[in-house]
């Protein structure tokens, strides 16, 4: 690594996995660094150090799996890039079968001993509190689901109040090639819009009924300490707090039955229907319009796929209600993570939209190495669409439905369809053969762009 004269460094405002990812990017590119970190001058509700990359709610980076796993695949991207986190995470592992988990302490301890040691990385133990002042002329924001008070309320100046969230309604996202159309239909609510906007999954009364007692009787997680002062908005309540309020509640709400017809039963009228709206553009992930729920992971794989069409459903994520913030990223940033209403800001990391640690420390590397070009004269580089990395970038930044827009992790329905039409349909790669081919392709995606991509160093 060369350093070049006179370069204004760069200023991240967070010390976690995006804003720790980011910093390194820029340093190692050649570009001085000034990393603040308002721990521990201010604390948070989650955190309980003061350490850079402090995983609060687990220690697992999920599946290491680069074949069949779109995260696992992004591991194996940001090594390629040089992460400081999956170089963290590789050295503290524990055991965890085939996920990387890591000794949480250690891992953070390893990565804050990195930035303070180098060279061109400075650290400010102070809040931001709000608006960066005019002469950083190059910031990265990665403050993460706990923006202080000060800087998001300068945040939702800029971007206005209906584009900042503080409170996850998430409702389940579902792969589209796993929904039965043996029983599903496309159809819009009186033939609207372009009169096939909807996938619709009937219920007779028997199986709402059934479905209702399902609801109401499913385990449900609890808010953290931190989040039990959040009240619930009208317009976006759980389902099953919907359901405590009459068992009719549902048919007149999100699964009212009203202004269609189910071309495989049409003279009967179905009691209840569930609706499905793409959720990217796609067309491969389609979200369960007003499902946002309460319930455990594994309970809602049970109760939803009650539902006739989506008994074999396969989750892309799964529905929780959370305190978060996190900006409507597909309306607000470029392609390169910057405001356009103001591009010296980037944002990195979950406050994007993105979810998940390695999730969060993509998109801080990808943001970290935007920043850095910039600085030193290049046009800034995109992984390839059909990468992991690219995949999660693309949807934050315009692949997503914006009036939709909800945190999403990485999966393999973020990513282009296969060129398979010209092949017969019994011979195209479907379940395991279809991951792989996905990572096959990414991979030497991954690789031409590397070899094509100017090289971050200064001169």
């Amino acid at each position: 690594m060369s350093i070049a004269k006179d370069i204004e460094p760069v200023h991240v405002i967070g010390g976690g996995l995006a804003g720790s990812e980011a910093s390194w990017q820029l340093a190692n590119a050649g570009v001085p660094v000034i990393l603040h970190e308002m721990r521990p001058e201010r604390g948070t509700d989650a955190h309980n150090t003061d350490g850079m990359a402090e995983l609060v709610c687990s220690n697992s980076f999920r599946s290491d799996d680069f074949e069949t796993n779109a995260v696992g695949l992004m591991h194996d991207e940001m090594r390629r890039l040089g992460s400081i986190i999956m170089r963290a995470a590789d050295t503290h592992k524990v055991p965890a079968g085939s996920a990387l988990a890591v000794d949480r302490d250690a891992f953070s301890a390893d990565v804050t001993a990195s930035l303070e040691s180098h060279p061109l990385i400075t650290i400010e133990r102070s809040e931001v509190a709000g608006l960066p002042p005019e002469e950083w002329s190059s910031v990265i924001i990665a403050t993460g689901p706990l923006t202080s008070p000060g800087l998001t309320a300068a945040v939702r100046e800029l971007s206005g109040e209906d584009h900042l969230a503080f409170f996850d309604a998430i409702a389940p996202i579902v792969y589209k090639d796993s929904i039965n159309f043996d029983v599903a239909w496309f159809q819009s609510r009186y033939d609207k819009g372009d009169g096939k906007d909807y996938i619709n999954c009937p219920m007779s009364g028997q199986e709402y009924d059934a479905f209702i007692d399902a609801l109401l009787e499913g385990e449900k997680t609890q808010f953290k300490e931190w989040e039990k002062d959040t009240p619930y908005f009208e317009g976006c309540l759980p389902i099953e707090v919907m359901a405590e309020r009459g068992r009719r509640t549902l048919t007149f709400g999100p699964m009212k039955p009203v202004g269609l017809t189910d071309p495989n039963h049409p003279t009967v009228k179905p009691h209840a229907i569930v609706q499905l709206r793409q959720d990217n553009k796609l067309g491969t992930l389609f979200n369960m319009v007003g499902f946002q729920t309460k319930l455990t992971y594994g309970e809602q794989k049970r109760v939803f796929r009650m539902i006739p069409g989506l008994e074999n459903a396969e989750f892309a994520r799964l529905g929780g209600i959370h305190r978060n913030t996190f900006i409507n990223s597909p309306k607000l940033l470029d392609g390169t993570l910057r405001l356009k209403a103001m591009p010296r800001l980037r944002f990195a990391g979950q406050i994007t939209g993105c979810e998940g640690y390695v999730e969060s420390s993509a998109v801080g590397l990808m943001a970290g190495r935007f920043a850095a070009a910039e600085r030193l004269g290049h046009a800034p580089s995109a992984p390839p669409l059909t990468t992991s990395m690219g995949a999660i970038l693309n949807h934050v930044t315009g692949g997503a439905e914006a009036d939709t827009f909800q945190p999403m992790n990485a999966n393999f329905g973020l990513f282009p369809p296969l060129d398979t039409d010209h092949l017969p349909k019994k011979q195209r790669p479907r379940g395991r053969d279809r991951k792989v081919a996905l990572s096959e392709r990414a991979r030497a995606d991954m690789e031409t762009w590397l070899a094509d991509a100017a090289p971050l160093a200064a001169e």
